[in-house]
């Protein structure tokens, strides 16, 4: 049996905050950011919003592209690294609010590598198990609730949004993922991360006090591991397909920043006008990222049957990974 992503869906909320509005909250500029990062703009979620409110409005239009019932899922698999509790798990919460009632449900946490390690997961269990036939993979996050609005380096960066697929078992013998790539570094575990909140450091006056429970980053030491983590993971797949660059019709990366995704496509030989990228009015939204371009493409017929298309991302842990779509 063959597998096909037979639906994408994805949903930001309404409010916009432009680097204009973040001048006004920190210590910043449009101009600075927009060169140093590529952003203009990010969406923010309501305070009563949760991830998983984000998530059931992304999967929501994934089964309606799909002409799927909720009930008939197998399975829910939720990225995410701003889940809406440490327990019970983002995915058994959307599982009730969209009635996936047969569907078993967990979350995985690879940070902005977790679309990526997630679809792998459901590929997986869908090639091993006769049992499973149809698998919704979903990133979704609410970044704005774990930033320090008083640091600049990392404020300016995230946005929320949430990004839905359905993979689902096809009756031909072709797959859509023809190689993927996963790998994790965890000698850099510092260099990204939220130091509290688990049980390393639970919460306590201290921890809250000193701001540990939000993103904290090391900017250039990430630059630098991100661009050579996915070129290689990008080699890695499509060496395993023999597919070459010219024949990608997208190279889509995790929305990182510019830089980032402009270094990617210039050592991979890859054209930037061959490069997806909506991270200017989205900016970093994590998980999210990567479905979020996809189901733009999708949506605006970007791409055509039988084309190529080539996913990376790298995230804290430190992970990455890569896949490789045949559209």
């Amino acid at each position: 049996m063959g597998i096909k992503i037979s639906g994408i869906g994805s949903y930001v909320p309404e409010k916009i905050l432009t680097n204009f509005d973040l001048e006004k909250i920190v210590d910043t500029s449009d101009e600075w950011i927009r060169t140093r990062t590529g952003i203009e703009q990010r969406r923010v979620a309501a305070d009563d919003q949760a991830t998983s409110d984000l998530a059931y409005e992304a999967a929501r239009k994934a089964l309606e592209m799909a002409k799927l019932d909720a009930s008939e899922l197998d399975a829910i698999i939720v990225a995410s690294i701003s889940v809406d509790h440490i327990f019970p798990s983002t995915a058994c919460i959307l599982q009730q609010k969209i009635g996936a009632v047969k569907a078993f449900c967990f979350d995985l946490e690879a940070a902005c590598s977790g679309l990526i390690y997630s679809t792998e997961v459901a590929t997986s269990l869908l090639r091993a198990n006769d049992k499973y036939n149809k698998i919704l993979v979903l990133g979704a996050e609410k970044l704005t609730s774990e930033v320090n609005w008083e640091d600049r380096n990392t404020c300016v960066l995230f946005g929320d949004g949430a990004a839905a697929m359905i993979l689902e078992k096809d009756a031909s013998n072709e797959c859509c993922i023809l190689a993927s790539d996963l790998g994790a570094d965890g000698s850099y575990k510092d260099i990204l991360q939220i130091p509290a909140g688990g049980s390393r450091l639970p919460a306590s006056e201290k921890t809250i006090a000193e701001k540990q429970h939000y993103i904290q980053m090391e900017g250039r030491d990430v630059f630098k591991l991100a661009v050579n983590a996915m070129v290689n993971s990008c080699k890695k797949v499509m060496a395993e397909t023999g597919i070459t660059a010219d024949q990608i019709k997208w190279l889509v990366p995790h929305q990182a920043n510019y830089r980032i995704l402009k270094a990617v496509a210039q050592r991979l030989r890859i054209p930037e006008d061959k490069v997806y990228m909506n991270v200017n009015r989205f900016g970093n939204t994590s998980a999210a990222s990567i479905g979020l371009c996809l189901d733009e493409i999708a949506r605006g017929n970007y791409a055509n049957k039988g084309d190529y298309v080539l996913l990376t991302a790298f995230g804290g842990g430190l992970t990455w990974g890569s896949i490789l779509l045949k559209w």
